[in-house]
């Protein structure tokens, strides 16, 4: 099962480049904030359209009302790198762009880890993930000098 996760994680991964669909949008609209809110209407949508399929209950309203308050903050962080998106990905180009924000999201993610903040489980910041950090770190510079 660990596999299906992975592989479902890698193709998450691929499609993020494709968000370049929102800068596009914007390019047309020329509306940043406009344009991130029909993604999330459109997001919204679509996420109805795969709970017709999934048919989930609601959640109960006391297992909601125990989540920690940074547990509310996800569509609010979301909306940060969503803007970032729509204003800059056609400036710095798809693999500079994409590459800078998973670089960003594997640095803070080792943070997370080491840490344990938000719920993760800690994993402490060994040499080995600092060396993979800052080889993505490395692998942006590549890409930017091309």
């Amino acid at each position: 099962m660990q596999w299906l996760i992975v592989v479902i994680a890698v193709a998450a991964g691929a499609l993020n480049p494709l968000q370049n669909t929102n800068a596009e949008l914007n390019r047309y609209g020329q509306q940043p904030v406009w344009t991130a809110a029909w993604v999330y209407l459109s997001g919204f949508a679509g996420v109805m359209l795969v709970q017709l399929f999934a048919r989930q209950p609601l959640p109960a309203a006391q297992n909601v009302a125990a989540a920690p308050w940074w547990a509310w903050a996800g569509g609010f962080v979301s909306i940060a790198t969503t803007m970032a998106g729509l204003t800059y990905a056609q400036k710095l180009g798809s693999g500079m762009f994409t590459g800078l924000t998973i670089t960003a999201a594997v640095l803070g993610g080792i943070l997370l880890d080491h840490m344990g903040w938000i719920g993760f489980r800690q994993h402490p910041a060994t040499p080995s993930r600092l060396a993979g950090g800052a080889l993505m770190v490395l692998g942006v510079w590549l890409v930017s000098r091309s």
